[in-house]
């Protein structure tokens, strides 16, 4: 049986070949138009990179290596990670094979924990868990064998060894936050016998089938999401100065940190618990919701987890949440709550008229599922988050390493220069 490895390393004389032949014959072909506009707002909607792990139709939602999101929920966040990388769905030996690589994988070292025990015990949650990836930088496989100087058609599989070993224990180092910031207990050790999402779980210290089965979905709807998001966009760049994953994929995730990217589903969740605080408790009507999301938006506010940058229907990762919870959580009053709005709010926004997507997005479900299974402290959510996408980043780095694609090095201009291009 081939390894992921040896997958990957078979399509990349395919891949290549065809990405020569593009360049060749189109390669003058423009792709994208850039407005003033555009040039100011932060390069909305403007083609300039490439990405073959995943992609976001604004009208069908996220997806990988062309299957539809809502296609793979059942899926492990192992067979994803596979799938991203090799753009095949693995057998079942394959799964083994790449979960068995990440029990090797996932001792972390003692040197990290000590780093993390010495941080003040007011440090984010999420500060604590970039650090630990920084840290890791110390095994770096690329950085050694870079030193010694390997050829650049063999940069990707160090990238791949250090990516491999990155993910192995990332569902440790974040369990391991949890319990060290919120005086959870010592650390528990992985089961052999769970999923890399499972074992995340179990090492929070909540053994719930359940949750665990909560946990594999959550990894698996965040995997990716394209390259021009903020921490995708951002570990691409760093990686692409050869900074190895280490390097890259902290920087991406502190990117993920930022309040407008990875800080929505918990600012969702906070919304519908005021909401029904506010109420009295219980599940609000949908009369209630109403007047609620009206006194929302007439204080100059948004309803936090509708619209997004790119989708114009529901995001089908909100859907699957929302499944979940009917499924496997139908008592839960916030997840009822989580649907009734739903029922409600697009057509608040289309009465409203100034979102441009009045749909929600997977932030609006995602934050209710944690709190039901006692996960209340909000600031940790996107270090769950960080996890899951580490995985997409992972594969866009070996991906990019074995296409050989050269530096990121947009040009920039200034306002003088726009003046006389626009003739003011």
């Amino acid at each position: 049986m081939a390894s992921l490895k040896e997958k990957f390393a078979s399509k990349i004389p395919v891949w290549g070949e065809d990405i020569k032949k593009i360049l060749k014959e189109k390669g003058d072909v423009k792709i994208s138009d850039v407005s003033v506009q555009q040039a100011y707002g932060g390069m909305r909607g403007v083609k300039g990179m490439i990405c073959d792990t995943s992609l976001v139709e604004p009208d069908k939602g996220l997806i990988i290596r062309g299957i539809p999101i809502l296609e793979l929920t059942d899926k492990l966040p192992e067979e994803i990670f596979f799938l991203l990388l090799s753009g095949d769905m693995p057998t079942d030996d394959d799964v083994k094979d790449l979960q068995d690589e990440y029990k090797k994988r996932g001792d972390v070292p003692k040197y990290v924990w000590d780093v993390l025990k010495a941080m003040p015990k007011t440090s984010h949650p999420m500060a604590m868990f970039d650090t630990a990836v920084l840290v890791l930088e110390n095994e770096s496989i690329f950085r050694k064998r870079y030193a010694e100087g390997i050829p650049k058609g063999q940069y990707w599989d160090a990238v791949y060894e250090d990516g491999l070993n990155l993910l192995a224990k990332l569902p440790a180092i974040g369990a391991g936050v949890y319990r060290m910031k919120y005086d959870k207990g010592g650390l528990i050790d992985p089961d052999p016998k769970l999923s890399w999402g499972a074992n995340f779980a179990h090492m929070m210290g909540i053994d719930d089938e359940t949750f665990y089965k909560a946990m594999e979905l959550y990894f698996t709807l965040h995997c990716d999401h394209e390259g021009g998001n903020v921490s995708a966009f951002s570990c691409h760049t760093i990686a692409s100065a050869l900074s190895d994953p280490y390097y890259a994929v902290s920087g991406g995730l502190n990117g993920l940190a930022g309040p407008l990217h990875g800080l929505a589903n918990q600012e969702c969740l906070k919304w519908v618990l005021e909401m029904m605080d506010k109420l009295g408790g219980g599940i609000p009507t949908k009369d209630q919701i109403k007047d609620y999301a009206w006194e929302t938006l007439n204080a100059g506010k948004v309803i936090p987890g509708y619209g997004h940058a790119v989708l114009r229907v529901t995001d089908p990762r909100y859907t699957a949440f929302l499944n979940f919870g009917k499924e496997h959580l139908p008592d839960s009053e916030v997840l009822t709550t989580v649907a009734r709005i739903y029922e409600v709010v697009p057509d608040v926004l289309k009465e409203h008229g100034k979102a441009k997507n009045p749909w929600p997005n997977v932030d609006a479900g995602s934050g209710a599922i944690l709190y039901h299974y006692g996960i209340t402290e909000f600031e940790y959510y996107t270090v769950l988050f960080s996890i899951s996408r580490a995985m997409g980043m992972v594969a866009q780095q070996v991906w990019n390493r074995a296409m050989m694609i050269p530096i990121t090095r947009p040009k920039s201009v200034g306002t003088d220069w726009i003046k006389k291009q626009v003739g003011m």
